[in-house]
């Protein structure tokens, strides 16, 4: 045993074994409660971050939610757009369709007119060349017998008729 006595390992062994005799009588209490601190703290912990991941959840529900609402709204507002697109183009085909059966209209109407005062101008052309022959005819054929008067009254009379 003498040999034990001068073993620095077994001095070692012995100073240990006096530790934890002593810390199991005096320190257990306080190493127990401050684990039981550190564990109640790691389980708020836990739980909260449970709670904030539940309301992570529920948001992110919430904004798919309104991101499905939102590509409904506007694909609605596509459809309504095209549709008033198409509404405006069949309008605005219609009212093209009218302008033109208009002014179409109003073409035919002017040439008329047109051809109305050409035929009219003609007619008084010739009535004002058939006048003048007439007056020519008729001085050529009367006599200086004849009175000039009567001669010049009938041309008159004849050129007021046919304007």
């Amino acid at each position: 045993m003498d040999h034990l006595l001068h073993d620095t390992n077994f001095w070692v062994l012995i100073s240990f074994v006096i530790f934890i005799g002593v810390f199991l009588k005096y320190g257990k209490s306080q190493v127990l409660a401050g684990l039981d601190k550190r564990i109640d703290e790691i389980k708020t912990e836990l739980d909260t971050a449970e709670k904030l991941r539940v309301d992570a959840q529920e948001l992110l529900a919430e904004y798919q939610r309104k991101h499905k609402d939102a590509i409904g709204e506007a694909e609605r507002i596509i459809a309504d757009a095209k549709s008033q697109a198409d509404s405006i183009r069949v309008k605005a085909e219609d009212d093209l369709s009218k302008t033109m059966s208009r002014r179409e209209q109003q073409l035919n109407e002017r040439l008329a007119r047109i051809e109305e005062n050409a035929r009219q101008e003609v007619e008084a052309y010739t009535a004002k060349i058939a006048v003048n022959v007439a007056r020519t005819v008729l001085k050529d054929k009367i006599d200086s017998k004849t009175d000039k008067a009567l001669h010049e009254s009938t041309l008159n009379q004849a050129s007021n008729a046919l304007n």
